[in-house]
């Protein structure tokens, strides 16, 4: 891990702001999703980056019963679903 020299403090409601430089390098905008980790004493933030549950894919995602899935699962999941009624 890089240290870059910024310090910031928590405010009373546990809130801290991320520089706007990090944020520019990073092209982190407002409202962007924000994963929190924890390893040992060590607090990682990570920008969210949604997929697909199923093949990890990032792009053409939908939300069905609070999982995310792409289009192509979607697709090869109708295939299978009817292959299983014919059978």
């Amino acid at each position: 891990m890089k240290g870059i020299g910024i310090v910031r403090k928590v405010d009373h409601l546990g809130r801290i702001v991320l520089p706007k430089e990090i944020r520019d390098l990073l092209n982190i905008n407002p409202h962007d999703g924000m994963e929190i980790f924890v390893d040992n004493d060590t607090i990682v933030l990570q920008k969210y980056n949604p997929s697909c549950v199923l093949c990890g894919n990032m792009y053409q995602l939908f939300y069905f019963r609070d999982k995310i899935i792409c289009e192509e699962c979607v697709t090869e999941t109708a295939k299978y679903v009817a292959l299983q009624a014919k059978s």
